[in-house]
C-alpha cells in the first residue's frame, strides 16, 4: 500500500509519529503525573489537600503519602505507554501503509489505560482510582456532593473536565475512526466522524456538567439561605461563565462546515460572531479564574487593589514562596486563554487546523489547569483556615498560613 497516492493522502505527517489515539493516551497519562505533582508540591507547603477534598487521611504517616502513591500510578501507566510507542515506531518505521496497519497498538494501550484506573488492583492506588471513579460517576450526571461530603473535591475535577473536552472529543473521534469501516484510528482525524455535530455535543458535556452544579448549589442557597450565603447570584453568574463556551463550540463547528448555500450569513459574519463569543468566554474565564477562583484583588476597588498591607493585585494570606509566581500566574493564564488570537494573524490562522498545532492546544490548555489547581486549592485552604468565603463550609484550623 505504501506509495498509491490514496493511502498517502490518509496520513498527515504529524500522525506518522503520533496518531490520535497515541495523543489522547499522551495527555491523560501526563494528567496523572500532573495531579502528582499538584499533590506534593502542595503537601511541602503544608496544605493538606485530601482535608479539603475529604479524602481518608492516611492512618500512620509510615504508610504511603498521597502523592508518592499517584506517582506510583502514573510509572505504572507511564511504562507501557512508552513501549507501546516504541513498538509502533520500529514497526512502522515511518510508512504510511504500516502506520495504518498498526491501529491495535495505540488502542490495545488505551483499553490497558482505562482498565488500570477502572479495574481495583489492590497494590496500585486503590483507594484513591475507587475515590476517583465514585466522584466521576456522581459528576458525569451533574450532580455535586455536599460540602461535609466533598464538593470540592468534586468541583476540581469537573473543572479539570472541562480542559480535557477536546481531548475527550478527540478520544470519540479515535474509537470511531476505529469502528468504522471506510478509515481506521491511526489515519488523520476525522473530526465529523459520527456526524457533523457529535463531536461539539460531547466537547460540550463537561460545560454542562459545571453549569448543572452551580444551578444545584443556587437551589442549595435558596432553600438553606444563611447571613454568610447571600441570595446565591455568585452561583448564578459561574453558572453563565460556562453557558458562554456553547456558543464558541457550536459556532467552531458551522465555520468548519460553512456551506453558503445553507447558511444565511456570510462567512465573514460568521467567523466575526464566533470571534465575539471567544472574546466574551475568554475575558470572563480569566476574570474568573483571578477574581473568584483565586481570590486576588487584581480586578476590585482601587483601594482593595492597592492595600498596603500586601503586594499590589493580591491579597493578604498568601503560601506561595514569592509574590512573582501570583502575577506570573495570572499572566500565563490571560495568554492560554486567549490562544484563539492566533486565528487572527494572517501567518497564524491555520495553526489550530494542524494536527500539531491542535495537539500543542491541547496541551497547553491542561498545563494551564494545573497551574490553575495549584492557585485554587491555596485560595480554598486560605477560605477554610482563615474564615469560609459565602457558601463554603469551615473545615477547621489544619496548619498555620504564613503572612507577608
Amino acid at each position: 500500500m505504501d506509495g498509491d497516492p490514496g493511502v498517502e493522502s490518509e496520513v498527515d505527517s504529524f500522525s506518522l509519529v503520533l496518531p490520535l489515539p497515541f495523543r489522547v493516551a499522551i495527555i491523560l497519562v501526563l494528567g496523572v503525573w500532573a495531579w502528582g505533582l499538584n499533590l506534593h508540591y502542595l503537601y511541602l507547603l503544608r496544605i493538606d489537600v485530601p482535608a479539603l477534598i475529604r479524602y481518608p487521611q492516611r492512618p500512620t504517616q509510615h504508610h504511603t503519602s498521597h502523592h508518592h502513591s499517584t506517582y506510583r500510578l502514573a510509572t505504572f501507566v507511564t511504562v507501557p505507554l512508552a513501549a507501546s510507542l516504541l513498538l509502533f515506531w520500529i514497526i512502522t518505521h515511518g510508512s504510511r501503509a504500516k502506520v495504518l496497519g498498526c491501529q491495535w497498538i495505540p488502542q490495545l494501550y488505551l483499553i490497558f489505560l482505562v482498565g488500570s484506573i477502572a479495574i481495583p488492583l489492590h497494590r496500585l492506588s486503590r483507594s484513591g482510582r475507587s475515590r476517583f471513579v465514585e466522584t466521576l460517576k456522581r459528576i458525569s450526571i451533574g450532580r455535586i456532593a455536599e460540602a461535609q461530603d466533598g464538593k470540592f473535591g468534586d468541583i476540581l475535577l469537573a473543572d479539570a473536565l472541562t480542559s480535557y473536552a477536546k481531548v475527550l472529543g478527540d478520544w470519540f473521534v479515535s474509537t470511531c475512526m476505529m469502528l468504522s469501516w471506510k478509515t481506521v484510528s491511526t489515519a488523520k482525524p476525522n473530526r465529523g466522524c459520527g456526524g457533523a455535530y457529535i463531536v461539539p455535543i460531547i466537547i460540550s458535556i463537561p460545560s454542562i456538567i459545571r453549569l448543572r452544579q452551580c444551578l444545584i448549589e443556587y437551589s442549595r442557597v435558596r432553600r438553606n439561605p444563611s447571613a454568610g450565603s447571600g441570595w446565591g447570584g455568585q452561583h448564578l453568574a459561574n453558572a453563565l461563565k460556562y453557558s458562554t463556551a456553547f456558543p464558541v463550540i457550536f459556532l467552531s463547528a458551522l465555520q468548519r462546515g460553512y456551506d453558503p448555500k445553507t447558511f444565511y450569513m456570510t462567512e465573514a459574519s460568521l467567523f466575526r460572531l464566533w470571534l465575539a463569543a471567544v472574546f466574551i468566554n475568554s475575558f470572563y474565564s480569566f476574570y474568573w479564574d483571578v477574581a473568584k477562583d483565586w481570590d486576588l484583588s487584581l480586578f476590585s476597588s482601587s483601594r482593595e487593589r492597592n492595600d498596603p498591607e500586601y503586594p499590589y493585585g493580591l491579597r493578604r494570606h498568601r503560601y506561595f514562596l514569592s509574590n512573582k509566581m501570583y502575577y506570573w500566574a495570572i499572566g500565563i493564564d490571560f495568554c492560554l486563554r486567549c490562544t484563539w488570537s492566533f486565528k487572527l494573524s494572517p501567518h497564524l490562522d491555520h495553526f489550530n487546523d494542524l494536527e500539531g498545532g491542535i495537539f500543542l492546544m491541547e496541551f497547553l490548555e491542561v498545563w494551564r489547569r494545573w497551574m490553575w489547581i495549584f492557585f485554587r486549592v491555596e485560595t480554598e485552604w486560605v477560605r477554610t483556615t482563615r474564615g469560609p468565603a459565602p457558601d463554603d463550609v469551615l473545615l477547621g484550623d489544619f496548619g498555620k498560613i504564613d503572612d507577608d
